[in-house]
């Protein structure tokens, strides 16, 4: 059968279905309206079809995105894409503060033992 491949899942095998062999039985479906003559032809469980078939429903233009990739619209991705940035900015940021004040600290320490030894050397 086109479209299928078998993984392996917990010891057993697991069909795996195409974008294009889900939208050709998802829309075969509709069409003919006769949901198990279609399980039967393609040979797929009942239930897979339904959650195909209301995937396809809800996003139409993003429905199988395949292997765990999730189903976003260009807005989506946009924003997704912007709050990776700004996690990203605020980790620099955070870091460079961090490294502001240990290295403030450190000149601190230097300059008083500095004073300090001009100051033993002024009482000799």
């Amino acid at each position: 059968m086109q479209g299928v491949t078998k993984a392996k899942y917990y010891g057993r095998r697991k069909k795996k279905y195409d974008k294009e062999f889900k939208l050709k039985v998802v829309e075969i479906s509709f069409t003919r309206g006769n949901v198990k003559d279609v399980v039967e032809e393609y040979g797929i469980e009942a239930q897979q079809l339904s959650i195909w078939r209301s995937q396809y429903k809800n996003h139409k233009d993003i429905a199988f995105p395949g292997n765990g990739n999730k189903k976003q619209t260009e807005e989506e991705w946009k924003v997704a894409q912007l709050e990776r940035e700004l996690r990203d900015m605020t980790m620099e940021r955070d870091i460079l503060k961090k490294a502001i004040s240990i290295f403030s600290k450190a000149i601190r320490r230097k300059s008083t033992a500095f004073d300090e030894v001009w100051i033993s050397f002024d009482s000799c």
